[in-house]
C-alpha cells in the first residue's frame, strides 16, 4: 500500500482553509501555483458556472476540460487529485483493492459513517489506519476514528469517484461475509440438503443474503482485475481466495472456512456438479456475464486437500477468447507461414509448451479462423475447454471407455474436414491421428515438450514410424507466454550491460536494427509490477524436403534444429529476445520463459 501513495512537499505553502474543497478555490489554488494560465482560469470559471452540477469540485473541474499550463493537455480527476494531495501537505493514493485487507477495513468504521464524511479505510496495521479521503481540509472525524480503533490516523488523499464506489463495494462485501458467518456451521450443509433432500429452499433464501452475495461479488472483481483464474483454497484456520493475473497469483480475501465451503457449494450447484461429492475431482463450467454485459464462461475443477475442497474456477474472457494473429503475438514473419500452414487441406499441426502456456488460444483462434460454412470442424477435448457454437466439440470420457482414440476413431465417421485432439498423450492416439491426416483431414493437436523439433522425436518415442511422420506432419508451433511491459510506466534502458546481455541471448545471430530496450517501473495501472498483459512469443517448424530426408535418413535431434532454423525456423528463446529488442517485454521475461537455444 505504502509503494501507491506518494507524498510530495505542496506546492505552495498550504493556507489556513478549513471545509470541502470547492471548484472555484480548486482554479485559483492552481492559478496561483501555475498549474494553469490565467486566461485557463477566467475560461475554467466561465464554463463551470454556465454548468451547474452537484458532482465533486474534481469531477466538475474535469468535465469541463481544464487544461495544464505546461503543454495545454486536459487534465483528469486522477491528475486533479495529485495536485489536491500536494496542495494539501498529504500523500496521494491510487486505491488498489487487491491490496486492501476488507475484514479489517470494515471493523474500524461503519459504512454510515464513512458516506457521511467521504472517507475510506484503506490499511489497517498493529499501530495506524490509513484513511483516503477527498476533502483534505476537514479533520475533524479523526479524532473519533482514533478514539475508536485504538491507533493513528493517517490521511491520504485519493480520486472521490474511487472512494465512493469502493465505500459500497467493501462494506457490501464485509456485511456478505458476516451474514453468511451468523449462519454458521450449518451455511455448507444446507446447499447438500438442498440436493439430497430438495428441503432446504427456505434456508437457500436466507444465505442469499450472504453466500450469493459473495459469490457474485467475487466474479464481478474478479473480471474488473482481469483475472484469468480464480482460487478457493481452504487453509487449517481460513479460506484464501487468489486471482492470477497477468501469470501471477495474487491474494485477494481472506474468509472464514465455513463461508468458503458455502461459496464453493453455491459454485459447485450452479456448475451442476454433485455438492454432496468431496472425495475426488469433479468437473464442471458456469456461463455468467461481466459489468459489459457480455457472456464469459468459466470452467471449474475442485480437488480434496488436507483442509478442504480447492475450487479453481478458469475464466474465458470473450476479448481473449479469439484472437488475430497479430494480437496473439505472432510476427509477420510467422503469420505468414503459419497462415500457409494451415491453409493446406490435409495434414498433421502440432502446437508444444507447458500447460499455461496459451496453446489453447492459439488453437481455437486458428479453428475459428477455418471454421465456415463450408467446412466441418470438429474436436475431441479433455476437457472442453471453451464452447464454440462454429465448432462440433466433445468430450472425452474415460471412465466409459471413451478416449481419444475411440473418439477420433467415432470422429472419422462424421464426415469432418478439420479436426483437433486435445492432446497426443500415447501411440493409439498419435497413430489414429497420422490416419486421419493420411485419408484426406487437417489435423491440429498438442504435445508437451520443450520446443518445435522435439515433438517429431516424441513421436518416433511414441513409436510412430519416421514415414508416416514424413508422410503426414506439416509443422509444428512451440509457444510460450510473456509479460508485457506496462506503457503507462516503462522507461527507456541506456544500460550498457543489458545491450550485451541482449547480444550474448541472440549469438550466434545479430541484430540488424539498434534495439529499443525498456525497462519495468511500476504503477498503479500495472500493480506495481511494470508489467501489464501477457503476448506469445513463437518458434515455427515447417516440414520442407530437406527435413524429411534427415528424418528419413534417421538423424538426430542437433541436425534437425539445424534445419528447422535453416528452413525459416526462429528459436524460441531469439524470438524473444527480438521482442525485448522492440521494447514490447523484457529479456529477463524471455530468458525465463524460453529454454536455451540449442537444448
Amino acid at each position: 500500500m505504502n509503494k501507491t501513495a506518494s507524498r510530495q512537499a505542496p506546492l505552495s505553502a498550504p493556507e489556513h482553509y478549513v471545509g470541502p474543497v470547492q471548484w472555484r478555490h480548486m482554479v485559483e489554488w492552481m492559478r496561483a501555483d501555475g498549474v494553469i494560465t490565467p486566461e485557463e482560469a477566467t475560461r475554467t470559471i466561465a464554463r463551470c458556472s454556465a454548468a451547474e452540477s452537484a458532482q465533486p469540485a474534481l469531477v466538475r473541474l474535469a468535465a469541463v476540460g481544464i487544461e495544464r499550463a505546461s503543454d495545454g493537455v486536459p487534465m483528469d480527476v486522477e491528475e486533479l487529485t495529485q495536485y489536491l494531495a500536494r496542495r494539501a501537505g498529504l500523500g496521494y493514493l491510487r486505491i488498489d483493492p487487491l491490496k486492501v485487507d476488507v475484514g479489517k477495513v470494515a471493523d474500524t468504521m461503519s459504512a454510515t459513517y464513512a458516506e457521511r464524511h467521504k472517507v475510506l479505510p484503506v490499511q489497517v496495521t498493529s499501530g495506524e489506519v490509513v484513511v483516503a479521503t477527498a476533502e483534505p481540509f476537514i479533520d475533524d472525524w479523526v479524532a473519533e476514528v482514533e478514539r475508536q480503533a485504538k491507533r493513528q490516523v493517517r490521511r491520504v488523499v485519493a480520486n472521490p469517484q474511487e472512494i465512493k464506489r469502493y465505500t459500497g463495494e467493501f462494506f457490501a462485501l464485509a456485511k456478505s461475509v458476516r451474514a453468511a458467518q451468523k449462519a454458521g456451521g450449518a451455511v455448507g450443509a444446507s446447499f447438500e440438503q438442498l440436493v439430497e433432500l430438495g428441503k432446504s429452499n427456505k434456508q437457500l433464501d436466507a444465505n442469499d443474503q450472504g453466500v450469493v452475495q459473495v459469490v457474485d461479488w467475487l466474479w464481478q472483481y474478479a473480471f474488473d482485475q482481469r483475472a484469468s483464474d480464480i482460487h478457493l483454497e481452504p487453509r487449517r484456520d481460513q479460506g484464501v481466495i487468489r486471482f492470477r493475473i497477468d501469470g501471477v497469483l495474487h491474494p485477494v480475501y481472506t474468509v472464514p472456512l465455513g463461508v468458503m465451503a458455502a461459496m464453493t457449494a453455491r459454485i459447485k450447484l450452479l456448475g451442476r456438479m454433485d455438492v454432496v461429492e468431496k472425495r475426488r475431482p469433479l468437473d464442471g463450467r458456469i456461463k455468467t456475464r461481466n459489468p459489459r454485459g457480455e457472456e464469459i464462461e468459466m470452467r471449474l475443477s475442485t480437488l480434496p486437500t488436507a483442509f478442504g475442497e480447492k475450487l479453481v474456477m478458469r475464466i474465458f474472457d470473450p476479448d481473449t477468447a479469439v484472437k488475430d494473429l497479430d494480437a496473439l503475438g505472432f510476427t509477420p514473419h510467422d503469420a505468414a507461414r503459419w497462415e500457409t500452414l494451415v491453409a493446406r487441406p490435409n495434414g498433421v499441426i502440432l502446437v508444444t509448451g507447458p500447460t499455461g502456456s496459451g496453446k489453447t488460444t492459439t488453437l481455437y483462434s486458428t479453428l475459428k479462423r477455418v471454421a465456415t460454412e463450408e467446412v466441418n470442424v470438429s474436436t475431441i477435448e479433455d476437457p472442453i475447454e471453451r464452447i464454440d457454437p462454429a465448432l462440433n466439440q466433445t468430450q472425452v470420457q474415460p471412465q466409459l471407455d471413451f478416449g481419444f482414440a475411440e473418439g477420433l476413431r467415432a470422429l472419422m465417421r462424421q464426415d469432418p474436414d478439420v479436426i483437433m485432439i486435445g492432446e497426443i498423450r500415447d501411440l493409439e492416439t498419435a497413430e489414429m491421428a497420422v490416419q486421419a491426416a493420411l485419408t484426406g483431414h487437417l489435423v491440429f493437436s498438442t504435445l508437451h515438450t520443450n520446443d518445435a523439433p522435439s515433438a517429431l522425436t516424441r513421436l518416433m518415442e511414441l513409436g510412430v514410424p519416421r514415414y508416416l511422420l514424413n508422410a503426414t506432419v506439416l509443422g509444428v508451433l512451440a509457444q510460450r507466454l510473456v509479460r508485457t511491459l506496462c506503457k503507462n510506466c516503462r522507461e527507456p534502458d541506456d544500460d550498457p550491460a543489458s545491450r550485451e546481455m541482449l547480444a550474448d541471448a541472440i549469438k550466434p545471430w545479430k541484430l540488424n536494427s539498434e534495439p529499443r530496450l525498456y525497462k519495468p517501473v511500476g504503477c498503479i495501472e500495472c500493480r506495481m509490477t511494470g508489467y501489464r498483459g501477457r503476448m506469445g512469443i513463437y518458434e515455427l517448424l515447417t516440414v520442407s524436403e530437406n527435413f524429411r530426408q534427415l528424418l528419413h535418413d534417421e538423424k538426430g535431434l542437433t541436425e534437425l534444429r539445424k534445419q528447422s532454423v535453416a528452413d525459416g525456423m526462429r528459436p524460441l528463446r531469439l524470438a524473444g529476445a527480438l521482442r525485448a529488442a522492440e521494447g514490447v517485454t523484457t529479456l529477463q521475461e524471455v530468458i525465463s520463459a524460453t529454454p536455451p537455444m540449442g537444448s
